[in-house]
């Protein structure tokens, strides 16, 4: 590939959260001399913001399985025969709380599917999008050499994938670990703490967390992520200038996350500036029986909030609820610090962050973006 002509792009899971705003991205810079978007979800399902509409439009989506061998050709193919530069891996199970099966179809079984096709059709990039929570959780930052000890069964089929995937002769891989990411639309750990300040604003008294004000659940901003991954994908087509295989191995991985080792206790203070609420923490002795009945506690907090978000959006006329929830999932609540070190590729690739910390200002744009969906009570 000539330096003056765009790569062709393939993005599994393009419709996921990431997927789509790396396509806007591509679109809106006009990146690509092609965009193909494959995702398992109908366009009409996939809850996309009116932006979004010209980069994941029909003529750039197919609907497959990219865990299926026998998709491989509709996905791959294209009509005038040659094969794609550039293929971003953002598909599988991104829910947590499965049975280790969903996550070996889902996640272990598509990476490995499109790895291999990737392999076998000499495609000159492919970035793997994977987990910062693979590693051993530390409230030290963990860089790429770190132990990994993924603890929630998402991680452990990402790093497994991780591990299979380097082992394709041929596969010209790159593999970034990402931390919670946030921004507009997202519908996961962030927004989960959002919906649930709301719900506590509405029931007029005090938000108090588990554990303590320093657990660590660092933080990327999505159109951070996806300039990282673009930047990564261009680095790698171009030498991969600055990598030393023998300090770092052969395979490029690299984290992804902001400077503001984001807390337990920074989501506190914003949620609280935010909703005008008390904010704080349980305490030593509630949390130690949390630990030891983590089960039944996560059950109150989704009894105490499910039910008030469910009567805020009746009483706005929400008839179609968003995904956005307060509902806590099992490992968004657990005692585990997800702490990255960032700075490997900062200094091997260039990367700097525009959004470099959690803020309010960021939050409350997420909020409005909730409102031009429908998904939020005012």
């Amino acid at each position: 590939m000539a330096d003056t002509e765009k790569p062709s792009v393939l993005i599994i899971g393009g419709l996921g959260y990431v997927g789509r705003f790396l396509a806007l991205q591509i679109h809106k810079e006009n990146l690509a001399s092609e965009l193909r978007l494959v995702d398992k979800v109908l366009p009409q399902l996939a809850w996309l913001a009116p932006e979004f509409e010209e980069a994941c439009c029909k003529d750039r989506f197919i609907q497959a399985d990219a865990s299926r061998e026998q998709s491989m050709s509709r996905i791959f193919d294209r009509a005038d025969g040659k094969q794609w530069d550039y293929v971003f891996n953002c598909g599988g199970e991104t829910k947590f709380s499965q049975e280790d099966e969903v996550y070996k179809a889902r996640s272990l079984a598509l990476s490995l599917a499109v790895g291999r096709e990737a392999a076998k059709r000499g495609v000159k990039v492919f970035v793997e999008v994977s987990s910062g929570m693979v590693y051993k959780p530390d409230p030290v930052p963990r860089k790429e050499t770190d132990k990994t000890k993924p603890v929630v069964p998402l991680a452990k089929y990402k790093l497994q994938a991780e591990d299979e995937l380097a082992k394709i002769p041929g596969l010209n891989l790159i593999i970034m670990r990402l931390a919670h990411v946030y921004g507009e639309y997202d519908s996961k750990f962030i927004s989960m703490n959002l919906v649930v300040g709301r719900v506590y604003k509405t029931l007029d008294h005090g938000l108090k967390y588990l554990w303590t004000k320093d657990l660590r659940c660092n933080t990327v901003h999505v159109l951070d992520a996806c300039r990282a991954l673009w930047q990564a994908a261009e680095w790698y087509a171009h030498g991969k200038k600055g990598w030393d295989s023998k300090a770092y191995g052969t395979t490029p991985i690299f984290n992804l996350v902001d400077k503001g080792n984001t807390s337990l206790g920074t989501i506190s203070d914003l949620i609280g500036s935010i909703f005008g609420i008390e904010t704080g923490f349980q305490g030593t002795l509630i949390s130690a029986f949390a630990r030891l009945n983590l089960d039944s506690v996560i059950d109150d907090i989704n009894d105490e909030t499910l039910q008030p978000w469910a009567d805020l959006l009746e009483d706005a006329n929400i008839t179609r609820p968003g995904p956005i929830t307060p509902f806590a999932e099992r490992e968004f609540l657990w005692d585990m610090d997800l702490s990255l070190d960032g700075s490997r590729f900062e200094k091997v690739v260039g990367f700097t962050h525009q959004y470099p910390k959690l803020t309010k200002e960021e939050l409350e744009k997420m909020i409005e973006s909730y409102k031009r969906m429908n998904w939020w009570p005012s």
